[in-house]
């Protein structure tokens, strides 16, 4: 078991699923993580993830997916195989916003740019052109309290951009989210990735989510958790309400055959 990181070279690894053209971003082969005298929660995940691409990652509860995420973040060890990230890390953005209370939202995002080593007499301006990225101008003053779910969730993913990594992962970040909230937030997210080019992968159970949000959308295993589908989700899918609701229906029917295939030992 190795772990890597990729340089500019873009190197060899890649899989007959990943786009062509861009240079790779993540490549995983053979990856798998088990816990000692415990079960195996991921085996044999092979795929690469191109350089600003936006990738789903979809299944049920307890299938690996955050475990992937925490891998590629560093903050786990894969037990198997090969996992290359950027250099420069990843940076990672929770379900829950986890802004410290006691410090305004620019704050919050200065934070970042302060662990980044920013020089203080900068973070002030780019904290704000992030809040701003975000459609948060003009609010960098308030506590966390006074900032709605929605309010809240934008300052995190300007937390996130402040670390400046070509990386973002993303673990259910609107699951707690109500659904005219999470759509204004799905355009949102489209938009500040179109701007700033970053790789995105992005863990859900709503396979509308995945579905509106990737160009690529991985269908992962009942534990362990391996990869079962993919499909490309190209822009003329997302133009086409039916197309849209056609490849939802297929996708959540071969989620609910993974789950029902293993309700049962």
């Amino acid at each position: 078991m190795t772990t890597s990181v990729l340089d500019e070279d873009p190197g060899t690894g890649t899989e007959p699923s990943a786009p062509a053209g861009p240079p790779a971003s993540v490549v995983l082969d053979g990856l798998g993580t088990s816990y000692a005298a415990g079960p195996t929660v991921l085996d044999g995940i092979s795929t690469t993830i191109a350089r600003g691409e936006f990738v789903c990652l979809l299944g049920a509860s307890g299938c690996g997916k955050s475990t992937l995420l925490q891998i590629l973040a560093g903050l786990q060890l894969p037990t198997a195989g090969t996992v290359q990230v950027p250099s420069d890390g990843a940076a990672f953005m929770f379900q829950d916003a986890s802004l410290l209370p006691w410090l305004s939202a620019r704050a919050n995002v200065e934070l970042a740019l302060r662990l980044r080593g920013v020089p203080r007499a900068e973070r002030r301006a780019l904290a704000d052109a992030l809040l701003e990225l975000v459609h948060l101008a003009g609010v960098g003053e308030r506590r966390p309290h006074q900032l709605s779910g929605g309010m809240r969730q934008r300052t995190a993913l300007a937390r996130a951009l402040a670390q400046d990594r070509e990386l973002l992962l993303m673990d259910e970040p609107f699951g707690a989210l109500d659904a005219i909230t999470r759509d204004l937030l799905h355009e949102e997210l489209d938009r500040v990735w179109t701007s700033t080019g970053r790789t995105i992968v992005f863990v859900t159970h709503n396979v509308r989510e995945a579905v509106r949000l990737g160009q690529r959308v991985i269908l992962f295993s009942c534990r362990p958790g391996r990869i079962a589908r993919q499909w490309q989700v190209g822009p003329e899918v997302r133009r086409n309400p039916a197309a849209t609701a056609a490849l939802t229906e297929e996708i959540t029917r071969q989620l609910r055959q993974e789950i029902s295939g293993h309700a049962h030992p």
